[in-house]
């Protein structure tokens, strides 16, 4: 039996190992009725399994290129190159040669043939590959087709494709190679068709780029393309290109690129008949793989055939609503500062906390539907003006939004997600707010932290010994309390009267006297800030560190398993480990990320303090912890001093200075309290999870789940089941495991429609220096030093005067802060953690600022203005 080679009608699902990601779509593009697909045959991946089995060179030639990194771009290449002139130098054996070239007399010897790679991770739903093996036009002849053979499989180990691999994440040994033959077409015109918009994401809008002849020069962007877009049948835009040059295939073989004649240059490619025509075709497609298509198309008298359909794995998902009405949805992370995905069970537990606002799943990500905020003219006024400090670039996308007249008024009215859960904080805050805000009494923070310090104990108590539903049951009757800490009347007011506070004295400053942003250093070293008296404490702990070299040498290689028990066998670890576990036990449930439950914590790794600790003993001189906080008290009384000094001296100055004064007072009795109810939720996330995973380790003894951290990947319902039925289909664990590796690799939007248009923000530039990067202001100052870009906290090694950028920051992110003098992020509005931690330390602080992690480069020197709101490479 021939295993060698598939014709297209012999290729369905199940062919994919034997024809990789192309062969495969074009036999199902041949089932297609009403599609027309250029004939041919696949030589299936055992033809080149013949070439490369068991060989001696080939492997050790591989096993070089296993060791190298993605960085080793010259050994790459060298290794590479030797691996392609192996497989080309072995020649077709005799029999493989044989059954190709019977197929191929089937089809007409002397016909012209494109020959195309076909790899088994290529055209994938997952990764598309594109471009990254080679393809070769208008080639005839049983020798030259033979020989291109060769050079396909050969192509595999470009430089390129070997690049991409190791990006991916794609083992060399386990991606093969078919090569497709197929009959030449020689088009008037050809190009592509994404049946999603490429630029906008809209899954409504198909988008045709058109240019004469081959498609060749056009996808290797040599020629300009017409580019049409449709929408339901109609075209809504139309882009004619001047199209200078076209490529077309050769009598002798190859292709060419001629010169288009003058008056044909600027004549659409395409008729509007062609145009709708193609649309109904690329719709067709779509439906039958079931997702969006990235198609290539080419057009011969009036017929259309394609010769190549893929899935654009590039589109961000939407979330699954279905009920064909339009709706606007807002990215939770981007508020919570954490865009990273997140695992079932993390999203479970997000949800059972925000209960009152419906939450919808996409990527990995948790987004909220505003339809109804912004269908209303007064939720859309909120709505807005709540987004202008959070937000500017969300505020910015919503606004442009609102100008859309016909899709606004397309927009279901009900009940406003702004309103849902705030019905009975509506009279009892501003109530409790003006109590607070007359009595102006200090201890009512600390009668809270210790209130919630009692509830822990008894909710440690209490959980102890629960097991199977009982436990569940428990946790879910226990989010009323972790609510009431989080939202109650109190608690809220508390942070409102203290914002309040920060607003008046920053308008009026700059009203009365011209400062901008003076509550920023007014709110330096206020008591009650459980996230900057963590980056001080962690100085302390460095101070404990310090005299002891052979735990600091220990610390280099430390061990997260045997990390106390080490440390007891070292000269000064018994008080360093003393020392380290004080500091865990009021820090230790906090960890990069930590809104997902399922993020390790540090007292599940204390190893991911040790570079945070190093980093302290190095940029900082002993004592330290305390020279920062007087510090930052002398600073905020000297601004105290300085602005009633100028009041003073100000028509009706007495009374300004009189209201100043009082606002100050509020200012720093009520806005360090701003980061306790965040912390508050982590601690109680923490025991919940400790108990979850005692229940996961007994799953695992009866073998129902292999690791314990397999309960991840269950929403908290399902993992109630599992643990009362004892059943699970382990397939659910492995899918969403890979589902979740795909979506590390997304980035949200922060605002996207249902039919999955990603709504941009833009920053009103001003009067800021030419070529800067404009973001929000969040922490005033002007600094200038060092970039160090950092993507995960575990990679950051900060000298003390570096500016930090980076694409979020959370709580855990605060040590980090001590030793850097300015901070740039990618998301975050007025009070998200890093500008609140920033106004803390006084560090300018600029955040918002688009695409910061790819535009600064690391060790680059830069200027922060976070009076202003911008960030210049310098």
């Amino acid at each position: 039996m021939n295993s060698y080679v598939l014709e297209f009608q012999e290729i369905d699902k199940t062919k994919l190992p034997l024809v990789g990601g192309k062969g495969l779509n074009l036999g199902e593009l041949s089932r297609i009725e009403g599609i027309r697909v250029p004939e041919g045959f696949c030589v299936t991946t055992e033809a080149y399994q013949r070439i490369i089995g068991h060989n001696g060179e080939f492997n050790k030639l591989l096993n070089q290129l296993s060791y190298l990194k993605v960085d080793d771009r010259e050994r790459i290449g060298d290794i590479s190159g030797k691996i392609r002139r192996y497989i080309e130098g072995r020649g077709i054996p005799k029999d493989i040669a044989g059954v190709t070239l019977r197929y191929l007399s089937k089809f007409g010897e002397e016909n012209t043939y494109a020959v195309r790679s076909s790899a088994t991770a290529e055209d994938l739903p997952s990764a598309s590959f594109a471009g990254q093996q080679d393809t070769y036009l208008n080639v005839i002849g049983k020798d030259a087709i033979l020989q291109h053979i060769s050079k396909c499989w050969a192509s595999l180990f470009t430089d390129r494709a070997v690049i991409y691999r190791m990006q991916n994440g794609f083992d060399h040994r386990k991606v093969y190679l078919s090569v497709v033959i197929q009959r030449m077409v020689f088009p008037q015109a050809s190009g592509i068709m994404f049946t999603a918009d490429p630029v906008t994401a809209n899954r409504k809008v198909l988008s045709i780029d058109a240019s004469f002849g081959l498609g060749e020069a056009l996808v290797s962007g040599r020629v300009n393309a017409d580019i049409y877009k449709v929408r339901g049948g109609t075209i809504i835009d139309k882009k004619i290109s001047t199209k200078k040059l076209a490529s077309y295939a050769l009598r002798e073989g190859g292709t060419a690129e001629r010169e288009i004649e003058p008056e044909q240059q600027n004549k659409p490619t395409l008729t509007d008949r062609q145009i709708l025509q193609l649309e109904l075709m690329g719709r067709k497609i779509e439906a039958y793989f079931g997702c969006p298509q990235d198609i290539e198309w080419c057009l011969l008298k009036d017929d259309f055939f394609i010769v190549q359909s893929r899935p654009i794995t590039t589109l961000y998902p939407i979330p699954q609503v279905n009920d064909g009405r339009n709706h606007v949805y807002l990215s939770i992370g981007h508020g919570q500062m954490m865009t990273d995905a997140i695992k079932p069970l993390g999203m479970s537990f997000f949800q059972i906390l925000s209960s009152d606002f419906p939450f919808y799943k996409a990527g990995g990500r948790l987004f909220m539907d505003l339809t109804h905020d912004l269908a209303s003219p007064i939720g859309r006024k909120i709505l807005l003006r709540t987004m202008n400090k959070s937000d500017p670039l969300m505020n910015n996308a919503l606004s442009r939004l609102t100008k859309r007249k016909a899709f606004m008024q397309s927009l279901p009215k009900g009940k406003r997600a702004f309103r849902l859960g705030t019905e009975q904080l509506s009279w009892a805050l501003p109530v409790e707010a003006l109590r607070i805000y007359f009595k102006n009494d200090a201890t009512i923070v600390q009668k809270l932290i210790s209130n919630n310090e009692a509830s822990i104990r008894n909710l440690q108590q209490r959980i102890a010994n629960l097991s199977g539903d009982e436990l569940f049951a428990f946790i879910l009757e226990d989010h009323k309390e972790l609510k009431e800490i989080m939202y109650s009347p109190h608690s809220m007011g508390i942070i409102l009267v203290g914002v309040y506070a920060a607003d008046w004295l920053n308008k009026k400053m700059e009203k009365w006297l011209g400062k901008k942003s003076a509550a920023d250093t007014l709110s330096q070293s206020v008591a009650n800030n459980i996230t900057s008296e963590m980056g001080l404490a962690l100085l302390d702990v460095s101070d404990v560190v310090r005299p002891f070299p052979a735990v600091i040498e220990y610390f280099h290689h430390a061990d997260d398993k045997t990390f106390f028990e080490d440390l007891a066998m070292i000269p000064g670890g018994d008080a360093v480990s003393k020392s380290i576990q004080a500091y865990l036990k009021k820090y230790g449930m906090r960890c990069s990320g930590e809104i997902d439950i399922t993020r390790t914590r540090w007292s599940e790794q204390p190893t991911a303090l040790i570079p945070m600790i190093l980093g302290n003993i190095k940029n900082f001189d002993p004592h330290a912890s305390g020279l920062k906080f007087q510090q930052g008290l002398q600073e905020a009384e000297q601004k105290k001093r300085e602005l009633m000094n100028h009041l003073e001296k100000l028509p009706g100055g007495k009374s300004k200075a009189k209201k100043t004064k009082k606002m100050i007072r509020l200012l720093r009795n009520f806005i360090g309290y701003r980061e306790y109810p965040k912390y508050a939720f982590i601690q109680r996330y923490f025991i919940y999870k400790q108990a979850l995973l005692k229940e996961a380790a007994v799953l695992v003894q009866k073998g129902i789940i292999r690791e314990k951290e397999d309960i991840y990947y269950l929403y908290f319902d399902e993992l109630r089941e599992v643990v009362r039925t004892n059943l699970l289909d382990y397939s659910i664990i492995t899918k969403r495991k890979e589902d979740y590796q795909a979506y590390e690799k997304m980035t949200p939007p922060r605002v996207m429609t249902s039919d999955g248009e990603i709504i941009s923000g833009q920053y009103t530039i001003g009067n800021i220096p030419p070529g800067a990067l404009p973001g929000m202001p969040v922490s005033a100052g002007i600094v200038e030093g060092r970039a160090r870009v950092v993507l995960k906290m575990a990679d950051a090694t900060i000298n003390e005067g570096d500016i930090l950028v980076t694409a979020f920051t959370d709580p855990s992110w605060t040590p980090l802060f001590v030793s850097v003098k300015g901070l740039v992020t990618e998301v975050g509005g007025l009070m998200t953690h890093g500008a609140v931690i920033a106004r803390e330390y006084g560090l300018p602080a600029v955040v918002s600022v688009e695409n910061a992690t790819k535009l600064i480069k690391d060790g680059q020197i830069i200027r922060v203005n976070g009076t202003e709101g911008y960030v210049e490479i310098l």
